[in-house]
């Protein structure tokens, strides 16, 4: 069967696998990612992962700073896509983008939808508690992640992943999920099924914000909220007026007023959330390197009773 013209969106290590996955069935002319950007601490000029992988493969690569500016809306054009496949591209798409495949523009989005749409679906879905999840592969329209679902495939999420861990699975995951719509393309027998928005919830861009403990909350809410925040931006709370990351977690027994420590050991600090309790397990004080709570605790002379705030 003759192969697919395809311009491929996207810019993150979890788009890599797709990107990769479509260049050994379909003929990837173009593959557009955001532009190069300074990364850590010597803010030195980094290349997006996908940028990466393309020329690993010998693809052409463009990188507007815009895609809905005319021209890189003409530059996509101009590669008479039958296909636009977009993984974690990070820019929404005009509808003169859209409007260019002969086929569809297609999305690999990390959730089953139309729950948690928006940019980071699988940190909220670990945040909120959720232990099912999994990628939906979607024929894109105007909307934010509201077109017609092509194919979903569900994974579970273990007690003890974090956003971290999920990352590459789901991103391996949508690779094969998109491999096998695009089988079904083929086949002609791919069809969209239409979102219930009634059921839609939203996942929005992380902020360093969203990683701050409320000690109020119940202790599963308070070490989901670290599983969904870790690698970043991260939970934390104040210690002593400082900033500590909470890198890992577990619900305890316990009860005494939110934020309080009630014991310091070897396992770690154990503090009072609003039901139940939790032990910090690693810790990164502002400032310095990652540490188990003990080791926290003996350097900073944490005691019992004193309080973290939010």
């Amino acid at each position: 069967m003759p192969r697919y013209r395809v311009v491929f969106l996207g810019t993150p290590a979890f788009a890599v696998p797709s990107l990769a996955a479509l260049a050994r069935t379909e003929e990837v002319t173009l593959v557009v990612t955001n532009p190069d950007r300074p990364a850590g601490r010597g803010q030195a000029l980094t290349i997006p992962p996908v940028k990466a992988e393309a020329e690993r493969l010998g693809i052409p690569v463009y990188q507007p700073e815009k895609a809905r500016h005319p021209d890189s809306v003409a530059r996509i054009a101009a590669e008479r896509p039958d296909l636009i496949v977009v993984v974690a591209y990070g820019q929404i798409l005009p509808q003169e983008v859209l409007d260019i495949p002969k086929r569809m523009c297609i999305n690999v989005h990390a959730s089953l939808l139309p729950r948690y749409r928006g940019a980071a679906p699988i940190n909220w879905a670990i945040a909120r508690g959720e232990t099912m999840t999994g990628v939906t592969i979607m024929k894109m329209d105007a909307g934010m992640d509201t077109g017609p679902m092509l194919n979903v495939r569900t994974m579970p999420i273990g007690e003890d992943d974090t956003a971290e861990t999920m990352f590459p699975k789901l991103s391996a995951f949508g690779a094969e999920a998109l491999t096998e719509a695009l089988g079904m393309l083929r086949r002609g027998t791919l069809a969209g099924t239409p979102q219930d928005g009634a059921m839609a919830t939203y996942a929005p861009m992380l902020k360093k914000e969203h990683g701050r403990i409320d000690w109020e909350k119940p202790a599963r809410e308070v070490r989901d909220l670290v599983r969904g925040m870790t690698p970043w931006p991260s939970a934390c709370a104040d210690h002593a007026g400082k900033m500590v990351k909470i890198l890992a977690a577990s619900v305890q027994e316990g009860k005494g007023a939110p934020g309080e420590i009630l014991s310091v050991d070897r396992e770690g600090i154990v503090v009072a959330c609003g039901e139940g309790a939790v032990r910090l397990g690693k810790v990164q004080p502002e400032g310095g390197r990652a540490m188990s709570s003990w080791e926290y605790a003996q350097g900073r002379r944490v005691r019992k009773g004193d309080r973290l705030s939010p």
